[in-house]
């Protein structure tokens, strides 16, 4: 039996540490993970669309350029991250798919015959 592939969940630790989840039966976790991302992406896209109002804005000053750009920068992190981690289990998911299809040695490490 291969042990259960990690989640890379939507946030860091305290300490800046990449977190995981490992899967379990009822996904309570998971699920709390998922609507966290959904949470990520929708600030993420409610913020693409206050940026070009602000960036075209020629009142616009420093301060408020700087933030925008700063919570940009946060929100590509997340994105990225929740890239990574969606990446991740669409390999996982690959893997899994790959091993149904009858004679198929992907990532069995057998030559195909």
């Amino acid at each position: 039996m291969t042990p259960p592939r990690l989640r890379l969940l939507p946030r860091r630790s305290p300490d800046g540490k990449p977190c995981y989840l490992v899967p379990s039966d009822d996904g309570s976790v998971g699920t709390r993970a998922d609507l966290f991302e959904e949470v990520q992406l929708t600030m993420a896209s409610e913020l693409l669309g206050h940026a070009p109002v602000l960036l075209g804005n020629p009142r616009a000053d420093v301060a408020e350029l700087r933030f925008l750009a700063s919570r940009l920068c946060e929100s590509l992190r997340d994105t990225a991250r929740l890239a990574e981690s969606r990446g991740g289990r669409l390999d996982a998911y690959a893997d899994g798919a790959a091993a149904l299809v009858p004679g198929n040695t992907a990532g069995s490490g057998q030559e195909p015959s």
